[in-house]
């Protein structure tokens, strides 16, 4: 509310009262709109409700992973030696398959929650902007107690929206590293949190197919530039025979772009990319899929795309 009421402090200096009007009731009616008025081009606007709804598309997209840091510790050998030992060796898979519960559990719910608050915000825009042009002066101000009730809830809304752009940490109630691995060695300190890497797409300019082959390349959303395995998966749309060859199959790719040989000529096949299940893998609800159709013509290529939900 001290949000709101610096603002309304604010406005107080832009409201500009018609010439001719010094009607005490008018210059309050002029001083509580242009208040109003305010937050809505500013931390209420479409602009700004647009954006958080931008980021939500992105994150709808997003691959999401358990993250135990730190990644490495120090243990003990049977003759005392203290060695540098991957922590994903020293976890309990029991426990870790609760953890991934949970987290897949908490994004889910984020999201519906992000997807409500971004519904009462937009209409709750939309009412106050309604407020703004049809309310008369009397009106406006015999429902003042209703406008900053209202814009009480959407900065509300707002702060809460924006507190789940990043993903929380995981609280944890039970043990997740087997104590055996210590051999009566302190436990190390370690975290859970939720790691999110940015949705897969296809460069749909420099995706295109050949007589028997095809190059596709692909980016994320931030045009990360780390080296990782990818998972490009194709099969022929026009055949329902699955021993044809070609129908079907799964490359590795370490790298952003490949060449899928062996294809036939004059027909049409999807591609899909993603990356493959890791233990620390939780949930991803959608992989880009581009479909192109090789051709005849050995120098031509034939090709369409279209995105599709998997």
């Amino acid at each position: 509310m001290a949000g709101i009421s610096n603002e309304y402090n604010t406005s107080l200096e832009v409201a500009t009262p018609s010439e001719g009007h010094n009607d005490a009731h008018q210059q309050m009616y002029l001083q509580k709109r242009n208040f109003v008025l305010r937050l809505l081009q500013t931390s209420l606007s479409l602009d700004h409700i647009q954006h958080h709804r931008n980021k939500f598309e992105v994150f709808k997209k997003c691959y999401f992973y358990v993250d135990i840091e730190p990644h490495h510790v120090q243990t003990r050998d049977r003759n005392h030696v203290m060695h540098r030992t991957d922590i994903m060796q020293l976890i309990d898979p029991y426990e870790l398959l609760k953890i991934k519960r949970k987290g897949k559990k908490q994004i889910e719910i984020e999201m519906l929650l992000i997807a409500e608050l971004l519904e009462h915000l937009e209409r709750g825009q939309e009412e106050l902007r309604c407020y703004l042009t049809t309310w008369d002066m009397i009106t406006f101000l015999s429902q003042w107690h209703l406008i900053m009730k209202k814009l009480w809830q959407l900065c509300k809304f707002m702060a809460t929206l924006t507190s789940l752009d990043v993903p929380g940490k995981l609280y944890l109630k039970h043990r997740l590293l087997l104590r055996s691995e210590f051999r009566g060695s302190r436990l190390p300190m370690f975290s859970v949190s939720l790691r999110v890497k940015m949705p897969l797409i296809f460069d749909r300019n420099e995706s295109f197919a050949h007589k028997d082959s095809a190059k596709l390349k692909w980016f994320t959303e931030n045009q990360e530039s780390q080296v990782e395995l990818y998972e490009l998966r194709f099969k022929l749309l026009t055949s329902e025979n699955e021993s044809e060859p070609g129908y079907g199959r799964i490359q590795e790719v370490i790298s952003t772009s490949c060449i899928v040989q062996g294809l036939l000529p004059g027909r049409s096949y999807e591609f899909t990319i993603g990356r493959p299940d890791t233990q620390t893998f939780i949930l991803v609800k959608w992989h880009d899929s581009i479909t192109l159709t090789t051709t005849d013509d050995v120098e031509g290529a034939v090709s369409s795309t279209c995105p599709a939900e998997g």
